[in-house]
This record gives structure tokens, sequence and C-alpha cells, in this order.
């Protein structure tokens, strides 16, 4: 945990404390005079560079409780905020508290105004600070840090009393569901009150309380004091309960431990000021040092040099993330390359191994046939064959699914062949074959290189239907050839019809009645398809 410094202001004095290491050491005390200030200075410059939390606790505070409309957002911010400066326009020093909504009439927001109404009791320390670039982190009040006491102290009555003795005097503070109301200061020290002071002072609290009707006929305030170990007896014992009326006497040391605030080291410059353990600010400030709220009051032009601070520790802290993460990522990347290497060295001497065995298997073996060179000319054109060859897979593939489109097409005859530029397409002439030694070499297109030759197929097929119904017969077969037709690169050619309509030839016979050896409904197409 960073080094902290905590400032206790009271009307005529600072005590300045040191937060290191869970323990608060000091503190040291200058006076609201022109030798304390200069001393203060002299301080500053000696820990000038830690944050600061300034704790006041001054009867120069004043409290205003509003019941305004429920506005959300920005415009219940500027109206809060115009509410304020028109109750407090002498101090910079102010804030409202939301405190919830009135149970009653159109459910108000109640809001708490509450403001230092004297700045001139601070603004020489503040100012002292800005001067010396002390990074101040935010300006407390003891009334209302009394509500995280509270909290964990577990005290969660409707109607409580925060009492304490402090540097400045006897702090009163009211709580009404937890929020704070009311705070007043009586100025006297803990070996000036008397012991039946509290009483006192309380009873003249619950008086107020009553008149301004915050406390009703018949409720119940419990009075929380927080005392030294050495006054507890003599607290119960003057501090009677009555019905209207409960108090709850805590020592010290026990609420320094509920409130996880650390030990307070006395510290060389401690003749003047009041022991540690008879007032409560020590454990207040350790409170704050340990778990910092947001600020009570605006810091102004000093919080500057604190929010520079923030801004510094955030860039110090994502320096050290980036350089963890290339650390990091460098140690992976240099494992990652061992590995890599390892597994190269492990490659490298397989390979050496199948080499050597390679070149062993080879000796025994007699001189290669051919090249190297030739041999791969040879597979890259195997593949090549094997690929752009004038196969006629293609072609019945297409013929395939046209025929499943068209199940009274029935096929009879098929006759494949490639067009190979050339090539001989018959006997020779003279009705004796060519010789072996007279045949024209064939062309490399017969093998599809460079490119697939172009592909012929004669289709002879018959149409499944009536005999007798002729223009079923037709519109099959030319349905079948358009889909040939419209498969890509294809070209079709109806060779001869299932029955001759041209208008040159002579009609006989009898409709229905089939001529002697005649073949009925069919038909042959030419295809030709360009790869």
């Amino acid at each position: 945990m960073l080094a902290k410094q905590l400032f206790y202001l009271t009307s005529d004095q600072l005590h300045a404390w040191q937060w290191q290491r869970n323990t608060l050491f000091g503190p040291h005390i200058f006076p609201a005079t022109r030798a304390g200030l200069n001393d203060f200075l002299a301080y500053l410059d000696r820990h000038g560079n830690r944050p600061g939390y300034l704790l006041t606790d001054l009867i120069e505070e004043d409290y205003t409780r509003l019941l305004l409309p429920h506005v959300r957002g920005r415009g219940g911010r500027k109206l809060r905020e115009r509410r304020l400066v028109q109750h407090y326009r002498d101090t910079p020093y102010r804030a409202t508290l939301v405190q919830g909504r009135s149970e009653e009439g159109r459910r108000d927001d109640e809001v708490l105004f509450t403001a230092l109404t004297n700045p001139l009791l601070l603004t020489p320390w503040v100012d002292a600070m800005e001067l010396m670039q002390t990074p101040l982190a935010g300006i407390y009040s003891c009334a209302m840090l009394g509500r995280d006491v509270l909290q964990r102290l577990a005290l969660r009555h409707r109607h409580v009393l925060l009492v304490s003795w402090h540097t400045a005097g006897l702090r009163q503070t009211y709580f009404l569901r937890g929020n704070v109301k009311f705070s007043r200061l009586v100025q006297a020290t803990p070996e000036e009150a008397p012991i039946h002071a509290v009483a006192l002072q309380t009873a003249r609290t619950q008086q107020f309380l009553g008149s301004v009707r915050l406390l009703a006929r018949g409720d119940v305030l419990h009075v929380l004091v927080l005392a030294a170990a050495d006054q507890v007896e003599r607290l119960a014992a003057e501090c009677t309960s009555t019905a209207e009326t409960i108090y709850h006497i805590v020592p010290l040391d026990t609420a320094a431990a509920a409130l996880h605030a650390g030990t307070a080291a006395p510290g060389a410059t401690r003749e003047n000021a009041p022991v540690a353990a008879h007032v409560a600010e020590p454990t207040l400030l350790a409170m704050v040092a340990r778990n910092p709220p947001a600020s009570h009051y605006p810091t102004g032009a000093a919080g500057n040099y604190y929010r520079l601070l923030q801004a510094r520790l955030s860039l110090y802290a994502s320096s050290a993330v980036l350089a963890t993460a290339g650390v990091v990522w460098s140690v992976l990347n240099l494992a990652s390359y061992t590995l890599a290497h390892g597994t190269a060295e492990a490659y490298r001497s397989e390979i050496a191994h199948y080499r050597a065995n390679y070149d062993r298997s080879m000796s025994s073996m007699p001189p290669a046939a051919d090249k190297t060179a030739n041999m791969r000319a040879a597979v890259s054109i195997d593949r090549m064959v094997a690929k752009q060859g004038p196969w006629p897979v293609a072609m019945m593939r297409m013929v395939s699914g046209a025929l499943e489109q068209s199940p009274q097409i029935r096929v009879v005859q098929l006759d494949w062949r490639a067009n190979v530029p050339g090539a001989a397409s018959g006997p020779a002439p003279g009705g004796t074959a060519a010789t072996p030694a007279l045949a024209a070499p064939t062309s490399s297109l017969a093998l599809g290189i460079p490119k697939s030759p172009p592909q012929t197929l004669r289709l002879e097929a018959e149409v499944l239907s009536a005999r007798n119904d002729y223009r079923r017969v037709l519109g099959e077969m030319n349905v079948f050839a358009q889909r040939l037709a419209g498969m890509p690169n294809m070209t079709v050619e109806i060779v001869q019809l299932p029955f001759d309509i041209r208008p040159t030839q002579k009609l006989s016979g009898t409709v229905g009645a089939p001529a002697a050896g005649q073949e009925q409904n069919k038909f042959t197409l030419d295809m030709t398809w360009t790869p």
C-alpha cells in the first residue's frame, strides 16, 4: 500500500500524520499562525509527493435539509447545484447528498446540503498544498464519516446519536435511518470535559432534535459513545439508559478493530498533543487511509495534482503490464524457437537416415533408364492425360442426367468417338487397311494434350408411349433433345425422327397398323461436345 499523508484540521491547528505499512506515525502539530504555516510548508517539502487526505473537524459546518422535486439525470444535478449555490455562496467547500425520497405527498427527494461556512480556516492549508504540489485526494468531514462507523459497527437503529471525543472537542452526530441529519461540536478537550458532559450534551441534543421534529414523542434514541478504555466504566455508571435513550459505550480499541483501522505509533512531537488512545480522529484517519471514500467536499485546484498522480500511476501500471506481456511473449517465443530447433534437428537426422538408406539401395541397382527430369515429365503427362484425356464418361454423365428427367426415353444404341484431326475414320482406299509403316502419326489431341478434343456421340433411342399418339412421341423426343442441347458446350442435331413427316413423302397404310418390319417411335441424335 502506498504511503499517504493524513491531515486533521481544527479551528486553531492542523495535525499531520504519516501512513506507512498500515501504521499511523505522528502527529506533527502546526498552529494556525504564520510560523506554523511556514513550518507546514517545510513539512510538505519533505513529503510533498505523497497523496494527502484532509479531515476537518470544525464548528463552522452547516447542514440544511430540503425537499426537492424528484428529477433524474443532468437536470436533477443542475437543480441541486443551483440550490446549493443559493444557500452557500461564500464558500467553495459545499456538497449535496440525496438521502432517499419522502414517504408522503409527491415523494420528493430528501436532500442534505452541507458546507464548511468559514473557508478561511481551510484556504491557507489548501493553498500551501497546492503551492508545494501535494496531491490532495479529498477533503472529509468527521460527521459524514460517522455513517461508515455505524455500518461497520452494525448499529442499524432508526435514530442514532454518535458521540466521540476529538482534539477539537466533543462531536455529536445524529443519524436518521443511517443518514446524517445534524452534527454539533462542543469545544472541550477530553481532559477538560467531565464524564457527565456526555449525558448533559446528549440531553440537550435530544431536546433540540425534538424541537426540529426529527425526534417524535416516544421515539427511542440510541446513543453510541466511542470512549477510551479507561473511561468506559465511569461512562457506564454516569450514562443511564431510559425508555427514550439507550446508551451503547464502545471502547476505541474495539471500534478500531471493527473498522479495520491500523495502529497509531506515537511520534517525537507529541508533547502538546492529546493521547491517541483518548481521541477518535486517529481511528477515523486510519479508516480513511485504508479505504479512502469519495471526497466529501471539492478539492479545487489542489486536487489536480492528485489526478495527475493517478494518471501517472495508471501509466506506470500500463507500462508494467506491457513489459510483463513483452517478457512473457519473449519467453514463449524463445521456448517455441528452442522446440522448433530441436524438431528441425530431429527432421534433419531423419532425412539423413532416409537419404543414406536411399543411396545404399540405389548403389546395388543398375543405372536408371532415363533421367529424373524425363521421368518427372512423364508423370506430368500421365496426370494431364488422366485429367484431360478424351474419355466418354463426361458425355455419358450428361446423357444419364437427361434420361433421368425423361423416363419415357429408352436408349437403344450409343456410338462415341473423339474428333482428332488427321485420324483415319475408316479403311484405306482399295479395300485394304493401311500398313503400320504407312499409318499417320497419332495426334497429341487424342491424349488430351494440350486440351481435350471435341467428342461426338450418336444416340439411337425410342419413345415408350402409345404407338398411335404421334404428337406425344414427337413432344417427348423434342423435350429430350432440348435438355441435351441446354448443357454447356453441347450441340444436338436430330438425324432421324420417329416417323417421316416430310411433305414430299406419300402417306400410305392404315393408322395404328404398322407396316411389316418397321420400327416404331425410334429416333437418332448426333451430339457434339467441346470441353
